[in-house]
């Protein structure tokens, strides 16, 4: 059975808003802006922009917060400027500076050396003011405590490390490049411009970081805290579903299994129909990019366009509740799949 809405879910409906996060506010402060805008507190955030970062936030409201944690997962791109020949406690402007070195030495050539290493598959180590746990506390509580934060190396991916402008500043002692990224999800790029500057031995640190896309998400889809006061825009519940996942049509017989939790077909045996160009926009994905958000699962919308519930397919397990099709595949052997509703949307 369906979750049900409470009378202000009902009013704003539920969506996606895509925010162009203004500097010095946090993601935290967004959220609760946006609290206030939509006149809801079901409101939550995928993936955390620091402070001094602008850019793409997506903000989940009301039943759309349960489509944040397969956002959190996708790639991201940014465009930043990392400066060579200063270290910072915090591998970014907002720090102290540490250690100054002169950076007139760098070549172009040892730049395009230290990007090409710093491209694909890596083991990074995240920055000490990161928001990962340790021992139960955050790393930049533990830093802003004094303590000691050691943290292990992780595999990430850099997709893509352009460098776009060289610019040497302060007499030649610095170098500032303004580059753009796309990286996969727990990259830190402030971490990609202090491994930049150790392996180019100036130091680096990043001036200035903007996200510009998150998924299928980009930046000329953002509205302004400003815009949105004026007026309240969001991206619809079975539109954002649509655009992170594979879509598959349901009839109303099974749409109504599925608002019980029962299994279905598989989807795999079913027709699957992705979004054209026309409706990525400008912005068409390589077909790795729409796998990798997949996640492996699959919307299902009903006749009438709502989303429905997010399958999952499944090994079929006989006695399991399911509609009848789906009952009677589950005899033809251990190879058959189900369909298996992971979130129901639908009331």
């Amino acid at each position: 059975m369906g979750k049900r809405q409470r009378p202000e879910e009902v009013a704003i409906g539920s969506g996606l808003v895509l925010v162009d996060k203004p500097a010095g506010w946090t993601s935290h402060d967004v959220v609760g802006r946006i609290r206030k805008l939509a006149g809801t507190r079901k409101v939550g955030h995928a993936g955390t922009l620091d402070p001094m970062a602008t850019g793409v936030l997506v903000v989940g409201i009301n039943r759309a917060t349960r489509l944040l944690t397969h956002i959190v997962g996708v790639d991201k791109t940014y465009t930043a400027t990392i400066r060579l020949g200063q270290t910072t406690t915090t591998d970014d402007a907002e720090g102290e500076v540490t250690a100054t070195h002169f950076a007139n030495a760098v070549t172009e050539e040892s730049i395009e050396e230290a990007v090409a290493r710093l491209t694909g598959e890596i083991m990074q180590v995240p920055s000490t003011v990161s928001a990962i746990k340790v021992d139960g506390a955050r790393a930049y509580d533990r830093a802003r405590r004094g303590e000691d934060v050691e943290l292990e190396a992780r595999p990430v991916t850099v997709h893509r490390f352009e460098v776009h402008s060289i610019r040497r500043v302060d007499g030649g002692r610095m170098i500032d490049l303004d580059v753009e990224v796309r990286v996969s999800s727990g990259t830190y790029v402030r971490a990609l411009a202090r491994d930049m500057g150790q392996l180019l031995g100036t130091g680096g640190h990043l001036t200035a970081l903007r996200r510009t896309a998150v998924g299928p998400y980009s930046e000329n889809q953002c509205l302004s805290l400003d815009q949105l006061a004026e007026d309240f825009g969001y991206i619809g519940l079975a539109e954002a579903a649509a655009q992170l996942f594979p879509a598959r049509s349901v009839s109303a017989e099974e749409a109504e299994h599925l608002r019980h939790g029962r299994r279905i077909t598989a989807s795999a045996q079913a027709e699957v129909v992705h979004p054209t160009a026309a409706e990525w926009g400008d912005d068409v994905p390589a077909a790795s990019e729409v796998v990798s958000r997949r996640d492996g699962l699959t919307a299902a919308f009903g006749p009438d366009g709502e989303l429905i519930a997010l399958l999952r397919d499944v090994p079929a397990k006989p006695g399991a509740s399911s509609s009848p099709d789906a009952a009677k595949a589950a005899t033809a052997g251990p190879a058959v799949m189900h369909a298996k509703p992971e979130l129901v949307f639908a009331a």
